[in-house]
């Protein structure tokens, strides 16, 4: 009886989305179009050169090769394989949900395993740099000065989740001298193993690269089209409503803060906690990405509502001494 009460349930929500959307198709539309302006001008052009460039990357040694220059890094700060230096410091350079794409990529090639993976994803989950200090900074802030502290505080707490969470799941304790001799020799060997000719690699790796910016751009607009539908139902006030829009789809939810009238500084605080967490959108990338594992949601989520607490309370006591 539960069973079918759930059901009924779904199909329910599943028809009265179908009836708003025809009801609401001005606003429908509207927000279809927002979200293929973000992806288009924010999304793809951020990530698709990573995204292609870590296949090539993975597929020619770079993780043997940075793995091994990083490992006191990654085994005596984080307690971790040292095969996920490479997800580290490409999510730093790339931004979400490129970690999850990275991660998958690496369990594919066994590099590490399901405990390694979930634990990864704690403190990886960084936004583009040229995300925060473009878009959010001056478009949407307009203060150049504030987006080095929201990129300080957003960063330095995935550091502190990173050590916070050592513990969590440690990898074996391995001898962390590091020799660059023997880091150009694993990347050699992963080289000439490699049984596929370059155009294939190539088009392999474009291939999976246009798959998933092409399911990130379908996730960013479904949840675009949820926030509508609330805005359309609920009537908040702006603030809640911002809050609100920006924990379903991020950049909405910023874009919404920095119309707000309120003092700067509490638009930093907002905009610091919708960044960390994410907002449910890039979470669901994120499960989209890695469905076909073993990797537990709950851990990643425990991170973020972490990651948001800590952030915008380092911003809020860090903004006097930062700003002239």
């Amino acid at each position: 009886m539960f069973q079918k009460v759930i059901s009924m349930s779904i199909i329910t929500l599943l028809l009265s989305i179908a009836v708003f959307i025809l009801t609401q198709s001005q606003a429908v539309m509207s927000s279809v179009i927002f979200s293929f302006q973000i992806w288009k001008n924010n999304i793809f052009p951020s990530l698709f050169p990573f995204f292609l460039l870590s296949e090539l990357l993975i597929q020619y040694g770079f993780v043997e090769f940075l793995g091994e220059l990083l490992k006191p890094l990654m085994n005596r700060v984080f307690r971790i394989s040292n095969h996920t230096a490479f997800i580290f410091v490409m999510s730093i350079i790339s931004g979400f949900p490129s970690n999850a794409k990275y991660t998958k990529a690496l369990l594919e090639e066994k590099k590490i395993n399901d405990q390694e993976a979930t634990k990864i994803l704690l403190f990886t989950h960084f936004s583009n740099p040229v995300f925060i200090l473009g878009a959010v900074s001056i478009s949407f802030l307009g203060n150049k000065e504030i987006g080095g502290l929201i990129l300080i505080c957003h960063y330095l707490t995935n550091i502190i989740l990173g050590i916070l969470f050592r513990n969590y799941h440690p990898s074996p304790k391995t001898n962390c001298h590091v020799s660059i001799l023997k880091a150009i020799h694993h990347l050699n060997q992963k080289r000439i193993s490699q049984k596929e000719s370059f155009p294939v690699i190539f088009t392999n790796a474009l291939n999976h690269t246009i798959q998933t910016l092409l399911f990130i751009l379908g996730v960013t607009t479904s949840f675009l089209i949820i926030t509508t539908l609330l805005n359309q139902q609920l009537h908040l006030p702006p603030l809640q409503q911002s809050i609100l829009n920006g924990f379903f789809e991020m950049t909405q939810g910023l874009k919404y803060i920095s119309m707000l009238n309120i003092p700067l500084k509490m638009k930093g605080v907002l905009t610091v906690m919708i960044l960390s967490f994410g907002g449910f959108s890039v979470h669901m990338q994120l499960i989209g990405l890695l469905s076909k594992t073993k990797i537990k949601y709950f851990p990643y989520l425990t991170a973020r509502i972490l990651h948001a607490t800590i952030g915008s309370i380092m911003f809020f006591y860090l903004f006097e001494l930062w700003m002239p």
